[in-house]
């Protein structure tokens, strides 16, 4: 395989999501930023994303009671500093994100805003209905391509961290359109390399989320944490010859109830949120259930809503569930749990400076910043990459920013332990039941999405 010529830049960011190109219009104040991603510019979970980004901006909402809702949802083990930092950074840069051309839903001329699992307040903006992660990417990609400091390099996949003793110096990696191995060397190395969801059977990542910039970190040496934090979606489409596509959380947010396979409806039996319990609890839910009844799945039931509302507000799951013969208007849809979300990843202080040296870093998934470790609390995801994208910068430190410091009103239960009634047993039987055998109307759909 052929070498090539070196490179050097001021700033390195491996991952071309959310929260490396949020990072990299970021850092592009300060120098010459190189983006390197292995596959397509525009392919990574945020792309695949459907349900939307919380944040307190309703008039009915507050800062406190975001706050709120994702410590309890957390029970107990999320870093409250990375969470007040998270809430309360999320309403400015969402505005900016709509200077910059972001085009959420709207009801007349206000934000559309939707509930989903453990929010209290309808709180989550979404674009398109059900594609936010794709028009979230287009903005800040137009953004990023705006500025003549940002390079972006797709089809390089990085192989390894260049390290000068215990400093990151730049990273080794494959240029898939000419086969060479190169070099870049930087100031500072960036991580936004996503997640990691294709190391399980079942997952609605894309191809490419496999966990290797976790696994270039812990080979140069780094620190990781809350590893074993992974969220499992409750509903992914369970259809043979179809990818464990995701539909969204907003679903049940609308409405949409879960049946098993003898059709009963069980939520309300295992939290008083029913549906919309948080996220660990409803797919633990969805696994005792297929225990229970001997099934490999179970049904998400959309049947009672009004069919004009689900195909404008969810048009790309409802094409995509069309293509596999089911129409979510008037079929129940096979679903079980499925990998979806790393909470864990390369130990980093609150300025994503990981344990290497203070010139490495990592943001989005490949970040453990504890926020939500446990997988309880929904659509944290797009907010923490968004404000953690936006906090890279050689000057960005939130020790000594008042966002950190300041004191927000206090809530009623502030940190209390959310235990939901009972306790699920851990010894399991194996289902036995077959997944439904509809043959695709077009093989040709798209793949796992997150």
């Amino acid at each position: 395989m052929a070498s090539a010529k070196n490179q050097r830049v001021d700033f390195l960011v491996l991952g071309s999501g959310i929260a490396g190109v949020r990072a990299a219009i970021t850092l592009a104040a300060k120098g010459r930023v190189l983006v390197l991603t292995k596959g397509d510019v525009y392919e990574s979970n945020t792309r695949y994303a459907q349900g939307g980004i919380a944040v307190a901006l309703a008039e009915d909402d507050e800062v406190c009671l975001h706050l709120h809702d994702t410590l309890q949802a957390g029970d107990g083990l999320c870093r409250e500093e990375a969470v007040r930092i998270l809430v309360e950074e999320g309403p400015r840069l969402i505005q900016e994100l709509i200077e910059w051309g972001m085009h959420f839903d709207r009801n007349g001329t206000k934000l559309a805003f939707t509930r989903e699992g453990a929010h209290s307040r309808s709180r989550v903006l979404h674009a398109h209905g059900d594609s936010t992660g794709s028009e979230i990417l287009r903005a800040l990609m137009a953004r990023a391509k705006s500025l003549a400091n940002i390079q972006i390099h797709p089809h390089a996949f990085a192989v390894d961290l260049l390290m000068d003793g215990q400093r990151v110096a730049g990273v080794t990696y494959l240029d898939e359109r000419t086969s060479a191995l190169k070099e870049v060397r930087s100031n500072a190395v960036l991580l936004a390399t996503g997640g990691l969801g294709n190391v399980y059977k079942e997952t609605t990542n894309p191809p490419m989320a496999c966990g290797d910039g976790v696994a270039m970190a812990y080979r140069a040496g780094a620190l990781l944490s809350d590893m074993e934090f992974v969220q499992f979606h409750p509903t992914a489409l369970y259809i043979k010859g179809a990818p464990r596509f995701l539909l969204s959380e907003a679903l049940r947010g609308e409405g949409a109830k879960l049946r098993n396979i003898d059709l009963d409806r069980f939520m309300p039996h295992y939290h008083e949120a029913a549906e919309l319990a948080p996220r660990d609890i409803v797919s633990r839910a969805l696994v005792m259930e297929m225990l229970r009844t001997e099934s490999e799945f179970n049904y998400l039931d959309l049947t009672s809503l009004d069919p004009a509302h689900v195909k404008k507000r969810f048009p790309r799951i409802y094409s995509t569930c069309l293509e596999y013969n089911i129409d979510i208007t008037t079929d129940l849809v096979p679903i079980r749990p499925a990998a979806h979300y790393a909470m864990g990843g390369v130990a980093t202080d609150l300025n994503g400076v990981a344990t290497l040296d203070i010139n490495s870093g990592s943001k989005d998934e490949v970040q453990g910043l504890a926020i939500q470790p446990d997988g309880k609390i929904v659509v944290a995801g797009f907010s923490e990459a968004t404000v953690a994208g936006a906090s890279s910068g050689p000057d960005t430190k939130y020790s000594a920013r008042a966002a950190s410091r300041r004191q927000l009103p206090s809530c009623p239960g502030l940190g209390c332990r959310a235990r939901s009634p009972g306790c699920l047993p851990r010894r399991l039987r194996p289902a036995t039941r077959s997944p439904p055998g509809r043959a695709p109307a077009n093989t040709s759909s798209t793949g796992s999405r997150a």
